[in-house]
């Protein structure tokens, strides 16, 4: 049976991002996503975060995946970065 992949998106569009496993995608987009609904954080502080979500059920390179599934989110304007220094990243504001 052939896995399911996804083709992720790069917020510039001079580069491809990587094709992964779209439950591995899922998994991921879910906990940033969850941990961005409680506020903004840092790079180092979100990886972070993710770590301590899925380290204990998530096969393979937690850091190499947020990454990859951070950048097509950006990609794809659910997230974003702020201007602030350091940067942090936010769940883009849906305007209705």
């Amino acid at each position: 049976m052939k896995t399911a992949v996804i083709q992720t998106l790069h917020p510039d569009p001079s580069k491809t991002n990587k094709k992964i496993a779209l439950v591995k995608y899922e998994q991921i987009k879910t906990a940033l996503l969850s941990i961005l609904a409680n506020g903004q954080l840092t790079h180092t502080d979100l990886m972070e975060a993710l770590y301590q979500n899925v380290k204990d059920t998530f096969e393979g390179g937690v850091q190499w995946y947020g990454e990859t599934v951070k950048l097509d989110l950006e990609a794809r304007k659910m997230i974003e970065r702020t201007s602030d220094k350091p940067q942090q990243y936010r769940l883009v504001q849906k305007t209705t």
